[in-house]
């Protein structure tokens, strides 16, 4: 990528998220991340150039230094901070600007610093042969997927009901979403394949921003904020049954929905659960039946025909989970210790740096939360610890996880009858695949009374409806797998 010769339209709208704006190239398989700030300081830049480049190697030295130690470095891709020409910033902001969604546009691109971060394009992943069948790229945010056990959670339904599950309530409740998914995190989590599938099912009916599937690096489904529209299964299956015909079904070309559907799920609980080489340990249940699962999940416990497999220790999820539960005092506990920091950044605000508050984000601030004490011993080091371990749990319940899939036969160039035969016996068809982890960002240190708030609102709300739905909110959609079942009653003859 030859920074000085720059066009802007080579490079299109691909998304963006609270913080930041996203585009691709239109032929080779990379991204650009831009910084965003409120319209209102769109005539007046919030920050310097230094503090927007050294904000973007943050995120970089963050996901490579800290995040990569923890959650493993086959699964990142840090990038690196490019520096831009302003002028192909500019107007790479006019072009993208009409295909932003409108309820995002409270908030401006940065087209003063020039800084940017690039990146992989992981919906187009490089493994991919441009003459055949595109990738199909799921990209998941399964949110946190345990309850939390602390001594310090002072509301008991917090140890019952998982904090999505509460969110969802509140959302709803305030207009965010027009209804609640049926989605647990607890589910996904589990490694029981029952659970999973039953968790992917409830994210393909309602995606919300937890949920979307790529094709050859175009979205091909996900769900718009505030929106009711209901989303067009029909068009989704019909870009994924090419990828599930097999056997008899590739020369007749008919396949159930619910079996496009229940196959393109097994393969993506395939990827999640492998360790994207090398076999690993399976770790089982890590919390004791009762308390991996949350009671607002539909799934009946009753339908477990194989007892708790667990995760395995090389798998995505585990490795997700295991840094989500750095998070051992939940906000309450937590909060006291932030406060014990604060006050101390008050009395000597030059500790700002060597605590590392802000970063950087090197070995020496992984060793600091690594090496936290057990017990609180009244310190302001070992606040600082908790903090620290904190806010990169929340960073991984905040993290998305995209799997790339693309059919294993166009990799193996074999004889045909061989190729038949293996599709024949293959169910569901074998892909290769690629797992990754994405949005990795550093949680500022000053986000955490937000969080405490944020954290009594749902709570409250929650309890204060008993977990029943407000009056304008929309019901579920009806199963879109019950709407497969019907249509699959169709009898079809064919000549023998």
């Amino acid at each position: 990528m030859e920074l000085d010769k720059m066009d802007e339209n080579e490079w299109k709208y691909h998304g963006e998220g609270n913080k930041s704006l996203v585009v691709s190239h239109v032929q080779f398989s990379r991204v650009l991340r831009l910084l965003k700030y409120p319209a209102e300081d769109s005539e007046n830049p919030p920050q310097t150039v230094e503090q927007a480049f050294r904000q973007i190697q943050n995120i970089v030295d963050f996901s490579s230094n800290v995040m990569s130690s923890l959650l493993g470095e086959k699964f990142i891709h840090s990038g690196e901070v490019v520096k831009l020409p302003l002028e192909f910033v500019r107007q790479l902001s006019i072009k993208v600007q009409h295909q932003r969604p409108a309820w995002r546009c409270d908030k401006v691109m940065d087209i003063y610093s020039g800084c940017a971060l690039c990146l992989p394009n992981l919906t187009s992943p490089v493994l991919h042969q441009p003459t055949h069948t595109p990738p199909l790229c799921i990209e998941i945010k399964p949110k946190c997927g345990f309850l939390p056990s602390s001594k310090h959670v002072s509301k008991d339904i917090k140890t019952k009901v998982c904090r999505f599950c509460m969110h969802q309530h509140y959302k709803v409740a305030n207009g965010k979403w027009k209804r609640r998914s049926l989605y647990c995190p607890l589910d996904l989590f589990s490694g029981n394949r029952q659970r999973m599938h039953f968790a992917i099912r409830h994210l393909i009916e309602e995606p919300q921003n937890n949920f979307k599937i790529f094709k050859g690096g175009q979205c091909i489904y996900s769900s718009k904020e505030g929106s009711d529209d209901s989303l067009d299964l029909n068009s989704l299956l019909h870009h994924l049954r090419p990828y599930f015909l097999y056997g008899n079904n590739r020369i007749n070309s008919h396949m159930t929905s619910k079996a496009v559907l229940n196959d393109f799920i097994q393969v993506l609980v395939n990827a999640l659960l492998s360790g994207g080489g090398g076999d690993g340990g399976v770790v089982t249940d890590r919390q004791g039946e009762g308390r991996s699962f949350c009671e607002a999940s539909l799934f009946n416990k009753e339908r477990i025909r194989h007892g708790s497999q667990g995760l395995p220790s090389d798998s995505v999820l585990f490795r997700i989970l295991q840094t989500q539960m750095l998070d051992t005092q939940d906000i309450e506990g937590l909060y006291p210790l932030y406060r014990r920091v604060e006050q101390h950044l008050q009395d000597f605000p030059k500790e700002r740096t060597r605590l590392q508050i802000d970063g950087p984000y090197n070995e020496a601030f992984l060793e600091k939360m690594q090496k936290c004490p057990t017990e609180d011993d009244g310190s302001v080091e070992y606040a600082v610890a908790k903090v620290h371990q904190y806010r990169v749990a929340m960073t991984a319940k905040d993290c998305s996880i995209m799997v790339a899939l693309v059919p294993s036969s166009e990799e193996e160039e074999d004889d045909e009858g061989q190729r038949r035969l293996r599709d024949f016996l293959s169910r569901p068809p074998a892909f290769s695949y690629s797992v990754s982890i994405l949005d990795l960002d550093p949680k500022p240190f000053d986000s955490i009374p937000r969080q405490l708030r944020l954290d009594q609102k749902i709570v409250s709300c929650y309890l204060r409806t008993g977990g029943a739905l407000p009056k304008g909110s929309l019901p579920p959609l009806p199963g879109i797998f019950t709407a497969a079942e019907r249509e699959d009653c169709t009898l079809l003859f064919h000549p023998v």
